[in-house]
């Protein structure tokens, strides 16, 4: 059980705070049992809808991948009352990008975010393949942290009247265990190489060290400027503006985000499967260089799955 709290306190997150005490909560609660219940669910929530129909009137088909509870870069790997993989995530929209009867995509979200590990690979395979169809980022209800750094990949991002988007920001939490395992009568003297001195820095057997803290600020600032930069990009604005106006670490209400730039529009699901119709037949009637854009999307496709075209690797 203390490694499974470990695994939390020891890894950067973005993520709603109060959802770290969830998440401990849960593990204190029901142990590896209860992850082994959430994951049990996992098949029944997760996959896109490949055969939902755009609304009358509208060619085409809308691939719906949901994006909901809090990520994790592997299934499994920690629970809350979801869970949904970055990694799988990822996958669905570049396998619904690369099937022909596919003609737009919908990442429906609903995530307070999650860890960070995964989370730029992601964002990075998800832009890749809205260079291939429309891909649309829908917060239905709550798009955070890194809910929102995934959302910013795609070609646009809406919010439902009554969500909300936001919470930019990263953070690692230490768990200091030393009153509870005193309690319990135990007392912990790890014997560490000399060679690996920063070995159990972190441990949660005790307070963090100046060193320690410094360390685990380090890495946090680190992913916190991997966020701020490939926000901006997604968002097609400066980074200066997302450490300004998106937020600092508060959610921001739809007319709040699209006022400063971080959504585009306000709407219900049915509206953004009607806007994602729009975006395929405005793409099919701005095709009158035919064989250029046939060359884009080839090249996208290669790139989506990982091979050579004209003797240049992909990225």
């Amino acid at each position: 059980m203390l490694s499974l709290i470990h695994a939390v306190a020891g890894r950067p997150w973005a993520i709603r705070s109060e959802i770290a005490v969830h998440v401990r909560g849960l593990l204190a609660r029901e142990g590896i049992a209860g992850l082994r219940h959430l994951a049990a669910l996992k098949e029944d929530i997760h996959g896109f809808d490949a055969a939902r129909p755009g609304p009358a009137g509208m060619m085409g088909t809308v691939a719906v991948v949901p994006v909901v509870g809090t990520l994790t870069q592997r299934v499994q790997a920690i629970g809350s009352a979801q869970t949904r993989s970055s990694a799988e995530v990822a996958a669905e929209v570049r396998a619904a990008a690369m099937e022909p009867t596919i003609d737009a995509i919908l990442m429906e979200i609903d995530s307070p975010g999650g860890e960070v590990f995964g989370i730029p690979e992601a964002w990075s395979s998800i832009r890749q393949s809205a260079t291939i169809k429309p891909v649309i980022a829908h917060a239905n209800s709550i798009a955070a942290s890194a809910a929102l750094y995934l959302a910013s990949a795609a070609s646009e991002f809406w919010i439902t009247p009554s969500g909300e988007a936001g919470s930019v920001g990263v953070y690692a939490l230490h768990v200091d265990m030393s009153k509870a395992l005193e309690q319990m009568g135990e007392a912990w003297d790890f014997i560490v190489a000399a060679k690996s001195p920063y070995k159990i820095e972190g441990n949660p057997a005790g307070p963090l060290t100046d060193e320690a803290r410094a360390h685990a600020q380090k890495d946090v600032d680190r992913y916190m400027g991997m966020f701020i930069r490939d926000l901006a990009k997604g968002r097609r604005v400066s980074e200066k503006r997302v450490e300004s106006d998106f937020g600092g670490g508060r959610m921001l209400s739809p007319s709040e985000a699209v006022a400063v730039g971080m959504a585009d529009q306000i709407g219900s699901f049915d509206q953004v499967v009607r806007r994602a119709g729009q975006l395929v037949e405005q793409k099919r009637g701005a095709l009158p260089r035919r064989a250029e854009a046939d060359s884009l999307e080839i090249a996208a496709r290669a790139a989506l799955a990982g091979v050579k075209v004209s003797g240049e690797s992909s990225r």
